[in-house]
């Protein structure tokens, strides 16, 4: 086994626990900013949350996938289902922020523009709030985290077939939130 992976860290913290620091440093700044788009100000409590499920159940982590973040990122993702009460109201609070953003135009197209931008964004994230949670842990993983299909498969414990079934009726779902003249491209 190659010592630098993530496996041998995780097989090496078996004998040394204080070995598993190392996939911490690795991996917690990309888990801290999925969990911080996901629950905000939670995700403080949530990363040290994810990393003791890790360490407690490292003896059962497949030490033939070199690479841990799609098992941490699955923990991360069942963590945040407990908060799911709060998510809708922070993807609302982010379309909203996204859509104040200030572009180069001139005030009167500022304006009008910004209102075009945070009736689109708030649709959207309408809608993304109101996926079932299955979809949207898939789409997010896919849309903010930007991982591969098989990693969100590895992340979810779920085939790959279905990783592509749940983007694909999330993204109709998406598509049919739109009204016919804005439909875009997901």
């Amino acid at each position: 086994m190659d010592e630098s992976t993530d496996a041998a860290v995780i097989s090496a913290s078996l004998a040394d626990p204080a070995r598993f620091s190392e996939l911490f440093d690795r991996h917690a700044r990309v888990i801290f900013r999925y969990l911080v788009r996901r629950v905000g100000p939670e995700a403080d409590d949530l990363l040290g949350e994810v990393f003791r499920v890790a360490f407690e159940r490292r003896e059962t982590y497949d030490l033939c996938r070199p690479e841990a973040a799609p098992w941490l990122y699955g923990i991360a993702t069942r963590l945040v289902s407990k908060q799911r009460r709060s998510e809708g109201r922070r993807i609302k609070a982010m379309a909203r922020f996204a859509a104040q953003q200030p572009g180069g135009e001139d005030m009167a197209e500022r304006v009008a523009a910004s209102t075009d931008a945070s009736d689109d964004w708030s649709r959207m994230a309408d809608a993304v709030a109101e996926l079932p949670s299955a979809e949207r842990d898939t789409l997010l993983l896919y849309v903010w985290e930007e991982l591969s299909y098989e990693q969100i498969a590895a992340a979810l414990d779920i085939p790959v077939g279905t990783v592509r079934s749940r983007l694909n009726r999330a993204r109709a779902r998406l598509r049919d939130a739109s009204p016919p003249s804005e439909r875009m491209e997901l």
